[in-house]
């Protein structure tokens, strides 16, 4: 499952024409990194000048965690030349967060994964790109007026002024031609895992093979980083996501089964948010 954005409403301008609107997009962490600017002023210098920060902040999450520098923070971490206490920041953050996700999801989300040759590595890559989208948003907060979206793959952040929102598109992981379900969001993240594309990279923390009890899991609520690590639980979970999805408070989820059926706990034609 992806998600893909469409406006509800481009709204309108003081003088009645439609609201400008605006996209960046750029390759970081290895994926099209996006951020998405609705209203009045999209096209003028101080929001470009906003959404310049936002992207600088996330090539910096780029150039700690990512795997395939052998700088990174992450890389040097995984070869024994980095002790985790004298890392940065960023990266004691990211490591202390795993360890809240694996103690809230019973060990199914899991940082600590089995390389190939069975030595245990830190890949905090199933709440990473949640937590990204977090740190750009916050860069975000002070463009007032605006509506906008941060994306990274299939993890998404939305904000509107009051009496707008964004719509998300749910993609069928069988047919991305088709849409499962259209969420219309005024505020709040978005996080799928799985799906056609995706499901290989998240894998059973004990074993390191490719999770496939479910074929993805879609997950709406307030955080971006917690929508993105409990939606990688989920499709580590299986058969059991569902269930144990239910009961998290505050979060709303969907889950399409290995037998295609698709189960969520909000109703027809509810909005979850």
């Amino acid at each position: 499952m992806t998600i893909t954005r469409e406006s509800s409403d481009p709204g309108t301008t003081h003088d009645g024409h439609p609201a400008a609107r605006r996209a960046w997009v750029r390759h970081l962490l290895g994926m099209p990194f996006s951020v998405h600017v609705r209203g009045p002023q999209a096209l003028g210098p101080e929001v470009d000048a906003l959404v310049g920060q936002a992207l600088a902040v996330v090539r910096d999450v780029d150039r700690c965690f990512n795997p395939f520098r052998p700088d990174s923070e992450l890389s040097l971490l995984n070869a024994g030349l980095l002790a985790g206490e004298d890392g940065s920041p960023q990266l004691r953050e990211v490591t202390a967060l795993c360890e809240q996700a694996r103690a809230l999801t019973g060990g199914a989300f899991d940082a600590e994964l089995p390389d190939a040759r069975g030595r245990r590595r830190l890949d905090p890559s199933g709440l990473l790109k949640g937590w990204a989208v977090e740190r750009a948003a916050a860069e975000l907060t002070l463009l007032e007026g605006h509506d906008w979206v941060v994306s990274a793959g299939s993890d998404l952040r939305v904000s509107c002024v009051p009496g707008s929102s964004w719509r998300v598109g749910v993609q069928d992981p069988a047919d991305p031609t088709r849409l499962l379900r259209v969420l219309e969001l005024s505020s709040g993240a978005v996080a799928t895992s799985g799906g056609a594309r995706a499901g290989a990279r998240v894998v059973h923390p004990a074993s390191g093979q490719p999770a496939d009890g479910a074929r993805a899991v879609t997950v709406v609520g307030d955080s971006a980083v917690w929508a993105d690590a409990f939606a990688t639980a989920g499709v580590v979970k299986g058969a059991g996501a569902f269930a144990w999805l239910s009961a998290l408070p505050g979060y709303e989820a969907a889950v399409v089964e290995r037998d295609g059926r698709t189960r969520s706990t909000w109703g027809p034609g509810a909005r979850p948010r």
